[in-house]
């Protein structure tokens, strides 16, 4: 809360108070919890892995709202709440309105949130979860589900080198960025939305604000697409004998579908638009990197663009990024052994007699990765069918409720529809609902299970 301190200061602005405030607070409470455990000690199990996961996720949520709960910002506990959730899950989703007047501190509060919401995401996992057996893999167990190999001997030298990566690819972002047009603040509070697959922004208009510079949406969509892609991998593309194994089956088929869906939806606009195809591709793959990202930017409001460039945009909601990266989602290694799975019990159908093994990355697929994808899949479509109906009762119509829950779960930001569409937010969404997204946003973060499994009453027998 430093900075945020710092620029109020700079810029004669009486809201670092507000930080101060929220600081002392914060650092209160971390010394009385510091002072209560201390000598105290507690074997690591897989209850308290759980239970530390989301108490971590929930302290976080807290601490971001206090400033913005204190602020004069005209801003109930609730929205307080949800700005931050939506922050620290780097979803995007916003309820406040005149960004282009608040306070320098309070955006850039924001971005700070979903910047360290980002490599949270990575670390965590890396850090504190790999003795849990999420979704049945061995490296982002909690948060994701990536097979990756053990390119490093120790796991802190991997989240050492993933972080040394997080940190540079916002270093670039930002430079390129301000090298593109953008100014100072701009590009800072951008860089670190955009790697972390959040989609703050500093203007209500996002990258409309930037209409007129191409340069600026070519560096996003880069970025966009870089921060969605395994940050392991770029750790192994440095490393002697590794390089060789950077690409792997999930960024090439992310990058397929982003190009193919880019090129397709873009042949079809020409058709209708009198711009040349090279801005129209543009814009496509701008935005299409944006929500597959889950990053969540809008140039412009691409529900005019028609029934069938909704229903790609509504395809590639489900799908996210890569596992390993910042972005949200059904992840694309779970879509990909999902697919392999249905090609398995097609062939076995049709050869009952064959012994047919699914593969991954040169991997069998194991019966427990199948069974937890299988029931990933089932848990993401039951909490969509429950949270619409929940979000139904407040008053909302089935469209807002339906992508409210969609983008919420998905980490995405912007919705369908007139209110929390592109060119909405979620600012007159009321309260009740606010509370239900803020749950299926931590929900969607830390793979829905971590979260559900705190309501199975098993888990609180002292066995488990």
């Amino acid at each position: 809360m430093l900075l945020p301190i710092f620029v109020d200061l700079h810029d004669n602005n009486h809201n670092w108070i507000i930080f101060l405030y929220s600081c002392a607070i914060t650092t209160m409470l971390a010394t009385l919890i510091l002072l209560a455990t201390s000598g105290a000690t507690c074997r690591f199990s897989a209850r308290l892995g759980f239970m530390l996961t989301v108490c971590l996720w929930l302290t976080g949520s807290v601490v971001g709202a206090l400033p913005l709960y204190l602020s004069p910002l005209p801003i109930s506990l609730a929205g307080a709440i949800f700005e931050s959730v939506s922050g620290i899950t780097t979803t995007g989703s916003t309820v406040l309105t005149g960004l282009d007047n608040l306070s320098r501190s309070i955006l850039l509060w924001r971005s700070l949130i979903c910047w360290i919401g980002g490599i949270g995401f990575i670390g965590l996992a890396l850090l504190l979860l790999p003795s849990l057996r999420v979704g049945g893999v061995r490296l982002f167990h909690m948060e994701s589900s990536d097979k990756s190999e053990k390119i490093l001997p120790r796991i802190n030298q991997i989240a050492n080198g993933i972080i040394i990566a997080y940190v540079g690819l916002t270093l670039a972002c930002m430079l390129s960025y301000f090298a593109s047009g953008m100014s100072l603040f701009d590009a800072i509070n951008h860089a670190m939305s955009t790697v972390a697959t959040a989609g703050f922004s500093t203007h209500d208009a996002s990258f409309g604000y930037f209409s007129g510079k191409p340069a600026i949406l070519i560096v996003s969509t880069i970025f966009m697409l870089l921060s969605a892609l395994p940050f392991v991998l770029y750790v192994k593309l440095v490393l002697p004998g590794h390089s060789k194994r950077f690409i792997d089956p999930q960024v090439i088929v992310f990058l397929n579908i982003v190009f193919f869906f880019s090129f397709a939806l873009a042949a079809w606009l020409r058709l209708h638009d009198h711009r040349t195809f090279h801005w129209i591709f543009l814009d496509v793959i701008f935005h299409l990197s944006s929500i597959i990202s889950t990053t969540g930017y809008s140039a412009e409001d691409y529900q005019l663009w028609g029934p069938f460039a909704l229903g790609i945009f509504f395809i590639i909601s489900f799908t996210g990024g890569c596992a390993g990266s910042t972005s949200g989602g059904m992840k694309i290694n779970r879509l990909i052994i999902l697919w392999r799975i249905t090609q398995t019990n097609i062939a076995k159908l049709l050869s009952p007699n064959v012994i047919i093994k699914t593969h991954y990355d040169h991997s069998n697929i194991s019966s427990d990765v199948a069974k937890a994808v299988l029931f990933f899949v089932c848990l993401y479509m039951f909490c969509l069918v429950i949270g619409t109906a929940l979000l139904l009762t407040t008053g909302l119509d089935f469209t807002s409720a339906f992508t409210g829950v969609l983008t919420a779960l998905s980490n995405i930001g912007p919705g369908f529809g007139d209110i929390i569409g592109p060119a909405g937010n979620f600012s007159t969404i009321n309260d009740n609902a606010l509370w239900i997204l803020s749950f299926l946003m931590l929900a969607g973060r830390l793979e829905i299970i971590t979260i559900f499994v705190l309501f199975i009453p098993a888990f609180w027998r002292e066995q488990f």
